[in-house]
Formats: structure tokens, sequence, C-alpha cells
């Protein structure tokens, strides 16, 4: 694996950055102000009697509108087009207020309902606050335990409100379409991987041109949805990273976010190769620094994939997935609201027909631009290919995001609300039975949030954000605690050339 593009050296701090163009602010100029005209000093006189010119301490009651000789009637200056393009705002405004309220009604209902159902499921370790009743699902451990005290007396997760409690998809429009403040700055560095394929990783530096942290401080992954749209909140959760010491960098895969797509060959739902070589030169460029990994939405299914497969070798200290879309396929086969996925549908779209005539040696690109889902997208892209098609049920015995959940090795945890109207209903699309028996898989549920919500009142408040960061300083804690109690010597920096960086290894004693 080869670096290519710009490469900031470790432990500097960067003061020009390359900024993908959705980064950067509109290039078009402002218009100059237009200064209106003077008004009138007068009446226009019409007809037999003029009306008198106003006065100082001249009042009006009543107002009767007037136009001038030769203008036509003031109905013909609306053409039918622009009647048809109002009427057509009008219905459009009001079929996404009916949505909205139709999935305000049945996400809270359903949501009374599961609320008996799983009463005694989990930890209660908030019990009414903002956010409302919190529970952590999970294996007993020390960890857990651990876990439950520090997240319980976390002052960040306690205080404060929530707009919009019971309408899940305002919160999730909010949370992705807010711009982040500052804007960030990026300096984007590609990466070849074996079979001349390029990802891109673009390392947050701030707003104020410099990278936060130093050499050994904890590096942030990123990782995007799986459409590979970087939202305004992830964004945000990179510039709090930053504040808090994090050295943040988001991970794009092949053709997404503007990287070059340089091979006729796009990452599957759930295969971690690429992944699994980009944290691999993390760990070379920074090896003292301990890696942590954050997804977002159904960006998740690459992150559980990778750790399932990776095992003890993920490289990775602790990971975080929030609003994770935990079975890939029944949420391709069962779709999302409209809302949700023709946005999505469309933004995936735009991307690939840029590579229209690359892809063309393997797929059928106009029945590919012609998918009216998200399924029919990913079944033509991944399993109708040119050279030897994939039936369905053998993509996704390949790319499930679960399907080597088993043999993951370093501690997970998902932040879902039970209202997500994008994962589906909390009984069908959360795999309890996982949460239950293994050691290192955390279920942080609440009621409300949406999609990738969890909106605070204030500028760029997340507080599912909080909520994270206060895991990852209890993960930090236990793992001292722990090095404290067993004797365990401190890794020592390393000086001079590294041949192959140190391999974080859990051990089962960990999760007791």
């Amino acid at each position: 694996m080869a670096a290519m593009g710009f490469t900031p050296p470790p432990g500097t701090r960067q003061r020009s950055a390359t900024c993908p163009s959705h980064f950067t602010q509109s290039p078009w100029p402002r218009l100059p102000a237009v200064t209106p005209a003077p008004a009138q000093p007068h009446w226009p006189q019409h007809g037999p009697t003029a009306r008198p010119a106003p006065g100082p301490g001249f009042s009006c009651h009543r107002s009767r509108t007037r136009r001038a000789p030769g203008l036509p009637p003031a109905t013909s200056m609306v053409s039918p087009e622009g009647l048809v393009a109002a009427a057509a705002v009008l219905m459009g405004l009001g079929l996404l207020a009916l949505c909205l309220w139709a999935g305000r009604v049945e996400l809270a209902g359903a949501w009374g309902e599961e609320e008996e159902e799983e009463e005694e499921e989990g930890i209660l370790f908030i019990t009414e606050d903002g956010c409302g009743r919190c529970r952590l699902l999970c294996k007993p451990s020390a960890l857990a335990q651990h876990l439950v005290r520090s997240l319980g007396r976390s002052v960040a997760l306690r205080g404060g409100h929530w707009p919009w409690p019971r309408w899940p998809r305002l919160q999730m429009l909010q949370q992705l379409l807010q711009p982040p403040e500052p804007e960030p700055v990026v300096a984007r560095e590609l990466l070849q991987m074996p079979d001349a394929g390029l990802v891109a990783l673009d390392w947050l530096v701030g707003p104020w041109g410099a990278a936060g942290g130093g050499g050994s401080s904890p590096v942030l992954l990123l990782i995007p949805n799986a459409a590979g749209k970087v939202t305004g909140g992830l964004l945000q959760l990179g510039l709090r990273a930053l504040e808090k010491g994090f050295i943040p960098v988001i991970f794009n895969r092949r053709g997404h976010n503007g990287c070059p797509l340089t091979t006729p060959r796009l990452q599957p739902f759930g295969d971690p190769r690429d992944l699994r070589e980009a944290v691999t030169y993390l760990q070379c460029r920074h090896p003292s620094a301990p890696l942590l990994a954050v997804s977002e939405g159904s960006g998740s299914g690459l992150l559980l994939a990778y750790l399932g497969e990776s095992g003890s070798s993920s490289r990775l200290a602790a990971a975080a997935c929030i609003s994770p879309i935990f079975r890939g396929r029944d949420w391709f086969e069962a779709g999302m609201p409209w809302l949700y996925e023709w946005p999505l549908l469309l933004h995936l779209k735009q991307g690939l027909s840029r590579y229209a005539r690359s892809l063309a040696e393997v797929v059928d690109t106009e029945k590919l631009l012609r998918s009216r889902s998200l399924r029919d997208l990913e079944e033509t892209l991944f399993c109708h290919t040119k050279p030897r098609a994939t039936s369905w049920e053998t993509y996704w015995d390949r790319n499930e995001p679960l399907r080597d959940a088993d043999e993951a090795a370093v501690p997970v945890l998902c932040l879902c609300s039970a209202d997500d109207p994008v994962r589906g209903t909390a009984a069908r699309s959360l795999p309890l039975e996982l949460f239950r028996t293994s050691p290192y898989f955390f279920l942080l549920l609440t009621p409300h949030g949406g999609h990738c919500g969890f909106p605070q009142r204030g500028p760029g408040r997340c507080w599912g954000h909080e909520a994270v960061f206060e895991y990852f300083r209890a993960m930090a804690e236990f793992l001292r605690a722990e090095e404290r109690r067993k004797g365990l010597p401190r890794p020592r920096r390393l000086r001079g050339p590294v041949g192959e960086p140190p391999i974080f290894t859990w051990q089962r004693s960990y999760t007791r």
C-alpha cells in the first residue's frame, strides 16, 4: 500500500490543506444591493377629482388599490405556469407535513408498545431527563458496570431539552442537513490499494488551520454512511473531537466524496478490505497513539463487518456506531421512507453518473441509473455484473454486517433510538440476543432521537456525540485501572525507524 497525494508529517500542524469542493464556500460573488427608488411625493391624479397629497399628520384608514392607465389587470400578470408551480410547491409541502405527522404518530405508538414489553431489558442509568429513559443492554461484566457508572454520572448527558422529541424525522433532518459551525478545513490524502484502487483520507485540521492533538493523541476514524455522504452531523463530530484533543480523519470509499475511481470496482456494503488497509496505514503513521472508530448510519455495516473479520487483530482500542444498520439485507428489502430514500438514491446516481463510461465494462449503466429503489441499485451494481453474476443471497452471505459478530474482540457501543424511522422498529431491527450474550457489544437505547439525530438545544450540540466521547473516556479509565491492578508495564514510546507497528490485543479477562 502506498500513500499518494498530500501527506502531512506526523506530529506537525498543517497550515495549508487541499479542501474538497463541498467543504469550501461558494465561489459566486455577491451581487450589489439594489437601492429602491424614492417614493413619489404625491398621488397620481385620474378622473375629475384629485386625491390630496399626504401631509404631516395625514392618516389613512381605508386604502384602495389603483392601477396606472394602460396597465393590464393584476390577475393577468400571473401566468398559468406560475400557478402550476405554486400548486406543486404547496402540494409538496403538504405531503412533507403529512409524512412527518404520520411518522410522529406511528413511531410514538410503536415506542409505547415496546416500552411495556422491554421494561425489564437493560440497565436504566438515566431515569428521566431531556433524553428520556435511557437503558444500557449488555452482558453483565466489570466493564459494563464501569460504563453504567460513568454514563450515569456524566454531566454532559444530563440537563437540557431536545427539540421536537416526538418528531424523529425532523430531528434526523436537522442533524443531517445543518451545516457545522465553524466550517472545518480538511487535508486530503489518497491511499492506493493492492488492486490500484484509491481511497481517500480527509484529515480535519479545524477552521484554525492547525491539527489538534499531538503525536500520542488518539486518532479518531470517522466512517460516513454507505452512500458516502459526509453529513453536517459527522463534520460536527469531527470538530468536537478536535476540541477534545483527538486527531479526526474521515474514511472515503472508492468513488465517494470526490475520491477518484481508478478501477471499475466499488466497495460493497460489508467488504472491509479497503478499511483494513486504511487502518493499517493509520497505525503505521501513529504507532504510539490509540486508534478509535465511529460510524454513522448505514456506514456502520462496514465497521461491524471489519470488527468481526479482524477479531483481536483489528488494531482498534474501541469503536462506536451511531444509529447503525445491523441487518443489511432486511434493511434493503424492507425499504425506507421516501423522505430519506429518494434524496439518497439521487445522491448515489449523481456520483455514479460521473463514472458511467468506466463502469460500463462491468455493469449495465443504463439500468443502473434507472433504478427506482436502493435495492435495485445495489443489486444491479454488485450482483448483475457482466463477467460473473452473483445472486442476491450469495451477495449478502459475504456482506452481512453481523456475519462474524461472534469473533469481534473490541468493545463496541451502539447508540440507537427506539423511534428511528430509517432502521425500523426496535423489535425487528435490533439484535437483542447479541447484546445479551456478547461481552463486547453494548446497546445504548433512547426513546427518542430519530436516525443520527439526538439534537440538543444550542448551535452544533448533539447528545449522541457527547455520549460517544463519554464512552471513550470511560474506556480509557477502565484500561488504565486494569493495567494498574494487574501490574502490566505501560508501553514505551518507540524511537527510530519502526518496522512492524504494535498490535493492540484485548484480553478476555477485561470483560469478566
